[in-house]
């Protein structure tokens, strides 16, 4: 193209320009606006920031109203309680009271234990030979028994020990009686003190009879180491008075402390006498 050509159009296009420029209308439609230069992603982030803030505003105006808040725990949160109580040992308190609470649970009767019953059967046989021997010492022991365990009369009076006679009868309920307690002291000393017993049915006790002046029996007659009779008690009275008595004697004493005592006795009126078929027997 030629070179007037082309001036000839730059000119054209610069005075055009002058136009448009020259024109106040003109540059009012082509002047940006401030308003449209705002993205509309923009937008929306500062909408929901907006909505955000009001909706934990709301949430925490909620709390500070609550009295006792709880906190709320969030799923994970629940999950990893739940594996820590899975994942957690168990000790062996734990097992043992479990076992209990399941054997009491169960209702079954226990079984016994075997140690502790035959702790119960040694402690109830013991006791047993316990009852029996107390029974024969207190309740089992007869006149019999004590005129069989007795001295005979002249060979307490040589051998030089005090001697306790006592005067009685197979039909006498008082001496029957106290005859448990007349075996207890005589255990008690008769390694110091000699126990003799006379059967006043027996003829040959007459001398002795009206010597001691026997007239209820049972009589007990106290003599010293030389056959003097130091006192004497009858018929039914403590143990005390014998035990005392014996024990005077035995420590050598020259008086007894109970000398002179009579309680419920039975009268020797009633004597069944018969012959003796030995004279060397003292019942």
């Amino acid at each position: 193209m030629p070179n007037s050509a082309i001036n000839s159009t730059v000119g054209a296009g610069s005075s055009s320009m002058s136009r448009v420029a020259s024109s106040p209308l003109g540059l009012h439609r082509f002047r940006p606006s401030s308003r449209n230069l705002q993205s509309p992603v923009l937008v929306n982030v500062k909408t929901s920031r907006q909505k955000f803030g009001m909706s934990m505003a709301r949430r925490l105006r909620s709390i500070a109203c609550q009295t006792n808040p709880t906190p709320t725990s969030t799923p994970s949160e629940e999950a990893s309680s739940t594996e820590k109580s899975l994942l957690k040992p168990s000790s062996p308190d734990d097992s043992s009271k479990e076992a209990a609470t399941s054997s009491s649970d169960d209702g079954l009767p226990q079984m016994p234990d075997k140690n502790l019953n035959r702790r119960i059967a040694a402690v109830s046989a013991v006791a047993a030979v316990g009852l029996f021997l107390s029974s024969r010492l207190d309740f089992g022991v007869s006149l019999k028994d004590l005129s069989a365990a007795a001295l005979p009369y002249e060979e307490a009076l040589s051998n030089g020990k005090p001697t306790v006679v006592e005067f009685y009868a197979d039909w006498c309920e008082v001496c029957r009686e106290l005859a448990p307690d007349v075996y207890k002291v005589e255990q008690q000393y008769k390694d110091r003190v000699n126990f003799v017993m006379l059967n006043v049915d027996n003829t040959k006790w007459e001398q002795e009879l009206d010597e001691f002046g026997v007239e209820g029996i049972p009589h007990f007659a106290f003599l010293d180491k030389e056959g003097n009779e130091e006192g004497n008690v009858v018929g039914r009275l403590p143990r005390q008075y014998l035990l005392e008595n014996v024990d005077a004697l035995a420590r050598g004493e020259s008086t007894v402390p109970h000398a002179r005592v009579v309680g419920q006795y039975s009268s020797t009126e009633g004597r069944r006498v018969h012959q003796v078929a030995d004279p060397r027997s003292h019942g």
